[in-house]
C-alpha cells in the first residue's frame, strides 16, 4: 500500500482566507491525502494568496517564487484571489503547475488526480459572479490554534471605490444556518470553545437565502449550541446594525463583548468617495448605543489606506472628539494625508490610562534639537507649522489633546523619518469629559 501523497498549505492574507485553508485541508485530508505543516516538505504544496492590496500581490509573487525555487520537484497550486482576479499572472510564474479559482478550489480533491508538473500550467478559473452558493466543507480539527474560524458567508454586493473583493469573491452569499449550526456543534465538541464568524460581508448573512434570516437570527441559534463559551463576529458594517442585531451582540451571554467596527475615514466627504454605506453620523450613534451595553475597552474600529484620508484643510483639530475616539475605539489607527507628509493616529489602553500616538512623516527633527523645536512648533499654527516642513497637523491634535484633555506628551524624533507624539492620558479623566 502506498503511502499517501503529502500536501503543504500556505495561506496569505484574512482570516476568510484561514479558514478556508482549514476548509481544502479536511477536504484533501477526507480524499486520502496527508496534510503537513506549512514549512514542511511535501509533493504538493497549495498557495492560498491574497489580492486585497498591490503589496499583497507582490507578497503573492515572492512566496509563489521561493516555494517554486525551494521545492523544483513540487506539484505547485496557486488559488485564492490573486488566482481568480489574475489567473495569466499567477500561471506566468515559473514553477507553478495548475491556477484554481475561489469557487474551484473546493474541487481540490479531484484537481489533483495527475501530479506530474506541466509544462503549461492548467488554469481552472470560472467567472465568479456566477457563484451562487457557499460550498459545504466541514472539518473538526484546527492546527496549532485554540480559536476556530466558520465561514458563513461570501461575497459581497457592495461596490466600494477602492476595494478589489467584488471581482475576487463575487456577489455576497450565504451559508444555510442548518450547515453552519452543524459545524459550530462540532467544533464545540472537539473542544474549541471560542468561535468567530467570518466571511466578506457578514452583516448581510441570510438576505440571499429561502426563507430568508438575518445575522441576529443565526446568532440566537449559535446561543443554542451546547459547551459553547464563546463566540464573535469578525467584522461588520456599521449598516448592518439593526436593534434585532444589538439586541443579540449585547443580551446573548454566549458573545464575547468585542466588535469590530471598520470605520475607514473620519471624513463624509471621504466616505461618500469610497462609496461607503454610511456616514460619521451613523457611526457615532451606533457607537454611543454598543457603548453603552458594552465594556467600553472592547470596540475597535479600524481605518483603511484605500484612498488618500483626510485631507489637512478639512480636519479642525478642535472639532475632534476625542473623548468619544478615546472612550470607545481602543486598538484603533486613524491615518491623515496632506502634501507635507502623513499622520497616523493609534489608541490603545494601557496600566488604566489611555495612549495616543500621533506619528507625523512630514516632521524631523534631530534629537539634540527637539526641545529647542518643539517649543517653537508648539506656539506657531498649523499653516506656519506646514511652511516650516511638516504637516503641522499631528502637533495640532497633540496641542489640542493636552490643551483639552490634560495628560503628559513625550517627544521622539528622527531627521527624514518623522515625529512620533505619545500622550498618556488618565482613563478617569476622560470619562468624566464632556
Amino acid at each position: 500500500m502506498s503511502a499517501p501523497v503529502t500536501v503543504a498549505l500556505a495561506t496569505l492574507g484574512c482570516r476568510l482566507n484561514q479558514v478556508e485553508s482549514q476548509e481544502i485541508g479536511a477536504l484533501l485530508e477526507g480524499r486520502g491525502f496527508r496534510v503537513v505543516e506549512p514549512g514542511a516538505r511535501a509533493q504538493v504544496y497549495v498557495i492560498n494568496t491574497c489580492t486585497v492590496t498591490g503589496r499583497a500581490d507582490f507578497s503573492d509573487r515572492q512566496l509563489i517564487r521561493r516555494i517554486a525555487r525551494e521545492n523544483p520537484e513540487a506539484y505547485l497550486v496557486v488559488t485564492g484571489c490573486f488566482a481568480q482576479t489574475d489567473p495569466e499572472a499567477a500561471a506566468a510564474i515559473a514553477g507553478v503547475d495548475l491556477v484554481v479559482g475561489n469557487q474551484e478550489k473546493y474541487r481540490l480533491p479531484e484537481l489533483l488526480g495527475s501530479l506530474t508538473k506541466r509544462a503549461r500550467p492548467e488554469v481552472v478559473v470560472a467567472e465568479i459572479g456566477a457563484a451562487r452558493e457557499v460550498p459545504i466543507a466541514p472539518f473538526a480539527r484546527v492546527a496549532g490554534r485554540s480559536r476556530a474560524f466558520v465561514k458563513i458567508q461570501d461575497g459581497c454586493q457592495h461596490r466600494c471605490a477602492f476595494c478589489i473583493v467584488p471581482a475576487a469573491r463575487g456577489r455576497s452569499r450565504s451559508q444555510e444556518p442548518k450547515v453552519v449550526v452543524d459545524q459550530v456543534r462540532t467544533l464545540a465538541a472537539a473542544g474549541y470553545l471560542d468561535v468567530t464568524l467570518t466571511g466578506v460581508d457578514i452583516g448581510h448573512y441570510g438576505w440571499d437565502l429561502y426563507p430568508r434570516t438575518t445575522l441576529a437570527a443565526l446568532l440566537r441559534e449559535l446561543a443554542e449550541v451546547a459547551d459553547l463559551r464563546w463566540l464573535r463576529l469578525s467584522s461588520v458594517l456599521p449598516s448592518y446594525f439593526t436593534p434585532d442585531l444589538v439586541d443579540a451582540v449585547t443580551t446573548l451571554p454566549v458573545m464575547a463583548p468585542h466588535l469590530h467596527l471598520p470605520l475607514q475615514s473620519g471624513s463624509d466627504r471621504v466616505l461618500r468617495l469610497m462609496r461607503r454605506p454610511y456616514h460619521t453620523g451613523m457611526y457615532r450613534a451606533l457607537v454611543d448605543r454598543l457603548a453603552a451595553a458594552l465594556p467600553l475597552d472592547l470596540i475597535a474600529a479600524p481605518s483603511g489606506y484605500g484612498l488618500p484620508l483626510v485631507p489637512v484643510a478639512e480636519l479642525d483639530p478642535s472639532r475632534l472628539d476625542l473623548a468619544l475616539l478615546v472612550r470607545n475605539l481602543v486598538d484603533n489607527a486613524i491615518g491623515y494625508t496632506a502634501a507635507g507628509g502623513r499622520v497616523d493616529v493609534e489608541v490603545r489602553a494601557e496600566a488604566g490610562d489611555v495612549m495616543l500616538t500621533v506619528r507625523d512623516t512630514g516632521i524631523g527633527i534631530p534629537t539634540r534639537d527637539l526641545p529647542r523645536v518643539f517649543e517653537r512648533f508648539y506656539r506657531v499654527d498649523r499653516a506656519r507649522s506646514r511652511a516650516t516642513g511638516g504637516t503641522g497637523l499631528g502637533l495640532a491634535i497633540v496641542k489640542h489633546v493636552a490643551e483639552n484633555h490634560g495628560g503628559t506628551v513625550t517627544v521622539t524624533s528622527e531627521l527624514g523619518a518623522g515625529t512620533t507624539f505619545v500622550v498618556r492620558l488618565p482613563r478617569e479623566r476622560l470619562d468624566t469629559a464632556p
